[in-house]
């Protein structure tokens, strides 16, 4: 299909110093939990990137010295000939596919811990690092001048490999941002006091960067528009015009870091442009910021009227590897759109290679041989029965007839979606409902998948079709006993007309009076649950055993905003607490460490605590004669939404195949 030439436009090639990105769409520098550990995963995802068309693809953040060390996050390095030859190695996988390969050097600075490398964390000053009981040292001007030498040891080591851009990172409070700040940098030296002085190490850097690569380099600089307090943009915006001689791109961004990486639940697509706007004319250089970009429609719109020269994105570069070439095909209904969830970043925090909800290879290019786009078509051309069209059932389904399959996919109620058709009406949740869309588009393209809706199955109408595989993906749903991570035992109690589900809430169920909701499993569900509770008019008391509002969502980028916005709407927030019992009017909240109890009315109360595994079917089919049986998703272990969609996946990708080959990175001994 040709493609739309209203998007010509996005396509033409872009000047950045001494090279020339060939075309608009840039994956910024992103965070991958893959770093220096696992450079073939690495690797592989980043070509991947390019054969999809992203005419830029950069690295992660890439340390310049042991004294910038993030693990247990995993993070890019520069410090010696072994790192060169393993960014050689993801320069040529993005550029066999004509794209353009970045690296961002950095310096942790006093966000640092340095726990792996035991190297004593530095910065402007000597204040707390970021999350360990100790301080950085308080440099000074030995350390300064090191500094320098390290980062252009490191520029040229990125030279020498091949990469096209070098970044100077100066945003995010790491090391260069931490001596923008007034707060942080209180020296009396030349690197203190005024914003010429505390600026005076990024010029010299730029300078350095620029005179040692800046001959077959482009030098980009990503940076904030303001202050570490979200103002300051007047002395920012003559801080970028001075930079602009010695800077081939900016890469612009603010400093709040839960806006720009914000969740959907919060933050909506090219949430910074208001904020960002002035910097092309303020520096008269190519400029790219990000803002989820999933629409081509806001990219067009970015672009021509020049808020940006590069659409930057990182988020749907993981959702979608291949989103630049479906746009340049003329297959935008194709285009895999990223939900704003921030599981990808999560797992970056927890130190592991980043997945995606929507993008199920992300992750697994290298170790598993998956490709977002291709699947190998199947030996045997098998019938195969999917039972329930959740996020699992949807994606095994599309998968299996991706592969050539013959499928069966029968779901018991009118509409297809399994839990995302309650839990995208809840506030700020409608776009994850792209990941029931998105698939329920393409399976309406397989002519091989056949959807039977208000098909409940039981284990003899399975037996009627006589199909030898089947798949169950039938879910879970949320107990109402209190059985969790806090309290192993349903509580007696619990089993009162005041108790209701989530699903039963959002259901329409008749709450009155005051209302609980305790949240023992401390995602999304217990705040989201009670904002929803809030903006109906109940009067809500909010209680979790963590210390603070869906505490994993720490991960997610997302807990400050959900315990402000509960505090907003006026529920009470009561943490480090569990509910022990309900008595007549109450609920009665025990103190996690002193064992205190005391009441608060409760007229209605949800627990959000664990799920029941929806599996009796599955159960039911073992004593049949089947050749394939497996549970699939939530119906075989509760969980996020991207592990049900994995799942799914993973089934469709190794049915039939007698070998699964896995492979292992980790360092050998030689």
């Amino acid at each position: 299909m040709p493609r739309d030439p209203r998007f010509d436009i996005l396509f033409e090639p872009v000047k950045l110093g001494p090279v020339t990105a060939p075309n608009r769409f840039y994956q910024v520098p992103h965070c991958t939990g893959m770093g220096y550990q696992l450079p073939a995963t690495l690797n592989a995802m980043r070509g991947i990137k390019a054969e999809g068309g992203w005419g830029v693809v950069n690295t992660e953040c890439c340390s310049i010295h042991p004294s910038s060390d993030d693990i247990p996050a995993p993070f890019a390095s520069l410090w010696d000939e072994g790192d060169v030859r393993n960014m050689a190695a993801t320069a040529d996988a993005v550029h066999v596919h004509g794209a353009l390969a970045g690296v961002e050097l950095w310096h942790g600075g006093l966000r640092s811990s340095n726990l792996q490398s035991r190297e004593t964390a530095i910065g402007p000053d000597s204040l707390p690092v970021a999350s360990d009981p100790w301080q950085c040292a308080r440099m000074d001007l030995d350390d300064i001048r090191e500094v320098r030498r390290w980062h252009l040891a490191a520029a040229k080591r990125a030279k020498q490999a091949g990469m096209d851009i070098v970044y100077v990172y100066t945003a995010h409070t790491y090391l260069l941002a931490q001596f923008l700040d007034a707060d942080i940098n209180q020296r009396a030296d030349e690197y203190g006091g005024s914003m010429v002085n505390r600026s005076r190490l990024l010029r010299e850097i730029l300078a350095d960067t620029r005179e040692a690569v800046g001959d077959r380099c482009a030098v980009a600089v990503r940076i904030e528009i303001d202050n570490e307090e979200g103002a300051g943009e007047d002395e920012r915006s003559a801080l970028l015009a001075s930079l602009a001689p010695m800077v081939d791109l900016f890469n612009v961004t603010i400093s709040d870091y839960t806006q720009e990486m914000g969740v959907s639940r919060f933050v909506k697509e090219a949430s910074l442009e208001q904020r960002i706007a002035h910097v092309r004319k303020v520096t008269e250089k190519p400029v790219v910021s990000v803002g989820r970009f999933t629409s081509p429609e806001t990219m067009l719109s970015q672009v021509k009227r020049g808020i940006v020269d590069l659409i930057g994105a990182a988020r749907p570069s993981i959702a979608d590897p291949f989103l630049p070439a479906k746009i340049r095909d003329g297959h935008e209904d194709d285009i895999r759109e990223c939900i704003g969830c921030n599981i990808c970043y999560a797992c970056d925090g927890r130190g592991v290679a980043i997945r995606c909800t929507q993008n199920p290879t992300m992750g697994e290019e290298w170790r598993r041989g998956w490709h977002p786009e291709r699947i190998a078509v199947a030996k045997n051309r098998e019938k195969v029965l999917v039972v329930g069209a959740g996020p699992a059932g949807l994606e095994a389904a599309l998968a299996l007839g991706k592969r050539g399959l013959e499928v069966t996919l029968a779901e018991a109620s009118r509409e297809l979606g399994g839990r995302l058709l309650w839990e995208t009406r809840l506030p700020g949740l409608a776009e994850w409902a792209r990941v029931r869309d998105w698939r329920v588009h393409q399976l309406s393209k397989l002519s091989n998948v056949d959807i039977f809706r208000e098909s409940p199955m039981s284990a003899e109408d399975i037996a009627e079709l006589g199909l030898s595989h089947v798949a169950v993906a039938t879910g879970s749903h949320w107990r109402k006993d209190g059985r969790g991570r806090s309290i192993r035992s349903a509580i007696a109690s619990y089993d009162d007309t005041r108790t209701f589900s989530p699903e039963e809430v959002i259901g329409g169920a008749p709450l009155s009076g005051d209302a609980v909701v305790f949240d023992d499993e401390h995602y999304y569900m217990g705040s989201v649950l009670a904002e929803h509770l809030a903006r109906n008019g109940l009067s809500v008391t909010y209680v979790t055993s963590e210390g603070k509002v869906s505490a994993w969502s720490e991960y997610t980028a997302e807990q400050g905003r959900a315990h402000a916005r509960l505090l907003e709407l006026g529920v009470n927030v009561t943490v480090n607490a569990t509910v022990s019992a309900l008595r007549p009017g109450v609920a009665v909240i025990r103190c996690a460490y002193s064992g205190r109890e005391h009441e608060v009315a409760c007229g209605a109360f949800v627990p959000v605590t664990s799920r029941e595994p929806d599996d009796s079917l599955w159960q039911a089919l073992k004593g049949m004669p089947l050749s394939t049986l497996v549970r699939l998703g939530d119906a075989k272990a509760p969980g996020i939404i991207a592990q049900a969609v994995y799942d799914g996946h993973k089934f469709a990708q190794e049915f039939g195949e007698e070998h699964v080959a896995v492979k292992r990175e980790r360092p050998l001994v030689s």
